[in-house]
């Protein structure tokens, strides 16, 4: 490319300012115009928009990390509620603190200096600790009476399956990610299902128990194969990202929207940090895709782009 050519692809970076009376979408406007990740969040903002408007999208949604214990637990049930997300992958933990909450019980806020944290002590008085969060070993206690009361029709059903199932054995009129789901008929996968403290519970009360994880991996391939349109919003990375890219991988057009939000990085080799465009060489995101790959810790990242959606959908 001539020096003057790429010259005519640059616009003038925008000061960014606030007035009081800037609404969400005037924000992420002004962001557009701005750089770093504030310009990949705003381009994220409007890749899902169009992900929604695009009535022949699929929309895959990757949720890792401990976003229920940190307070997100509400955010992905208005995602499913709102109907911006049609297949849900997400790993045991979320599911297990998703059911934690919906029985009662609650993580905590603790301090923010956590010089002040003895963790020893945390551990004599039962009390576990997810960085600044903390939760009793009682909750797990609550789960177990709740799990042990189940009367399981198919000890050999898919993972998603039973997740459906166990969404609805839950308590009406809570914020439950389970509940929603199996009320709108959005399936939740969960490839990684015996790495988690609901799964072992399941195990030790139910030993027959013998969920099947292959006909999940199948009906996720086949989703992906159907979808005329797939978009992608991946919350950290993990096995709930290469589980939906690896299906994407064997879908005719390969993602046309992707988005991430991720604090890692793609020198290690490892999938959570690689990029989308790394996915473009597997054929798993479409070489023509919309896509914005946001640096950024995604419990400040995803709420953003909520908000806009709930003013622009």
């Amino acid at each position: 490319m001539s020096k003057k050519n790429f010259r005519d692809k640059l616009r003038k970076v925008k000061q960014f300012k606030i007035d009081k009376n800037n609404d969400i979408d005037d924000i992420i406007h002004s962001l557009e115009n701005t750089g770093f990740n504030a310009k990949r969040l705003a381009k994220g903002c409007e890749i899902y928009a169009q992900m929604i408007a695009d009535t022949k999208c699929t929309k895959f949604f990757g949720l890792a990390g401990a976003m229920v214990p940190v307070g997100m637990q509400g955010l992905i049930y208005q995602f499913i509620e709102e109907g911006f997300l049609d297949i849900l992958v997400t790993t045991g933990a979320n599911l297990t603190h998703d059911i934690a909450e919906t029985l009662g019980y609650h993580h905590l806020q603790g301090e923010m200096d956590l010089n002040q944290v003895d963790d020893v002590e945390l551990h004599e008085n039962e009390m576990n600790r997810i960085y600044d969060v903390f939760l009793p070993n009682n909750v797990y206690e609550g789960i177990e009476d709740f799990i042990s009361e189940l009367e399981i029709p198919d000890y050999n059903m898919p993972v998603s399956s039973f997740l459906k199932y166990l969404g609805k054995q839950l308590p009406q009129d809570s914020q439950s990610i389970l509940k929603i789901a199996a009320e709108k008929n959005v399936p939740i996968f969960c490839p990684a299902f015996t790495d988690s403290g609901l799964a072992l519970q399941l195990g030790f009360h139910f030993q027959k128990l013998n969920l099947n994880h292959f006909k999940d991996m199948l009906r996720m391939v086949d989703l992906a194969w159907d979808s005329k349109n797939a978009g992608v919003c991946i919350v950290g990375g993990g096995v709930p990202k290469n589980f939906i890219f690896q299906s994407l991988q064997f879908c005719p057009t390969s993602a046309k929207y992707a988005i991430q939000i991720t604090m890692d990085r793609p020198e290690p080799g490892g999938l959570s940090g690689a990029t989308l465009s790394e996915a473009m060489s597997w054929g798993k995101v479409n070489k023509d895709a919309k896509h914005s790959m946001i640096i950024s810790d995604a419990t400040i990242a995803l709420p953003i782009i909520l908000w806009y959606l709930k003013t622009r959908v």
